[in-house]
């Protein structure tokens, strides 16, 4: 029982919410309550997460040697000698193998999307995570992936909007990561160099991530300011567009503007204020307003485009 709680552990589970980008294409092509079409999206939604997992597998495998030498990381499953390397890489080809062989089965498009985002990701693990802005992007696509995919899956056209938008968001939560692991590994640093202690292991604990060098505090809160303003206009802006009259018949879809610009308020609250954002999805569901606010976000999406269409 043990061996599968950690083989689970490797998965994340808790990052299988960003997962559930695969279903907006659902709510706004006026979809949601088409049975048929929720099965094939929940079947896409749970094929992302076993394809992800594996990737999570690979990643760990990749950074097994400096996880052992981080504060937090040392504890994961095979950082920490509870799970071998070789049944990792099993478990890697195993999960990859099954998720894209079935996602091609549930459809073609979606198979390759899908063969997209596991492509990018291996190389993402094997070396493009340690080129500066290269990895911020990479992770960004990611999300823009789940979300074309989620309209393949369903065979209806997916806004550029919504990509636009998906790209902004996805790029401001990563910048914030980014931004929080900078901050967490300097303050390290300056502690150690209070106590005066010079361990080889803790030195390499504030460089464990190699395109972190090539960032600083300052850089990434202008990047977050720019990410910040365009998601905002991106989406309000697609509010009032053509594109969502045409789909949606008014421009309801305004009034829920107010749940996005308290969220991202809120988000950057918690990274300057709270000194949060290394994990989006652990910010998201340790913090009840944000929480809430996504939630009452979501409804009245779906009230704007059900209710009086």
């Amino acid at each position: 029982m043990r061996l599968l709680g950690d083989i689970l552990r490797m998965m994340r589970p808790p990052q299988w919410i960003k997962n559930l980008f695969v279903f907006p294409a659902l709510i706004f092509s006026h979809h949601l309550f088409n049975a048929g079409y929720c099965l094939k999206s929940l079947a896409a939604f749970l094929l992302f997460c076993l394809i992800a997992g594996s990737i999570y597998i690979l990643n760990d495998l990749m950074d097994v040697e400096e996880d052992r030498h981080h504060p937090q990381k040392k504890s994961r499953p095979i950082a920490a000698g509870n799970v071998s390397k070789r049944l990792a890489w099993s478990l890697f080809g195993l999960f990859s193998t099954v998720g894209l062989a079935m996602a091609f089965l549930l459809d073609g498009g979606f198979g390759i999307a899908a063969s997209v985002y596991f492509a990018m990701n291996v190389g993402y693990s094997a070396a493009l995570k340690r080129v500066a802005i290269v990895d911020v992007i990479v992770v960004s696509l990611g999300f823009v992936l789940r979300a074309a995919a989620g309209g393949l899956v369903i065979d209806v056209e997916v806004s550029p909007w919504l990509l636009i938008c998906t790209t902004l968001l996805a790029l401001f939560l990563v910048l914030a990561k980014r931004r929080h692991e900078l901050i967490m590994l300097s303050d390290r640093a300056s502690m150690l160099t209070e106590l005066s202690i010079a361990v080889s292991d803790e030195e390499k604990a504030v460089k464990y991530r190699k395109s972190l060098d090539d960032y600083n505090p300052y850089f990434l809160d202008q990047l977050i300011g720019i990410t910040t303003a365009s998601t905002l206009m991106a989406y309000i802006l697609y509010t009032l567009s053509d594109d969502a009259i045409r789909k949606f018949g008014d421009t309801d879809l305004v009034y829920t503007v107010p749940f996005v610009i308290y969220g991202i308020f809120r988000y950057l609250y918690l990274i300057h204020m709270k000194r949060e954002g290394g994990s989006p999805t652990q910010t998201l569901l340790q913090d009840w307003p944000l929480m809430v606010d996504v939630v009452l976000w979501g409804v009245s999406v779906t009230l704007a485009i059900y209710v009086r269409n």
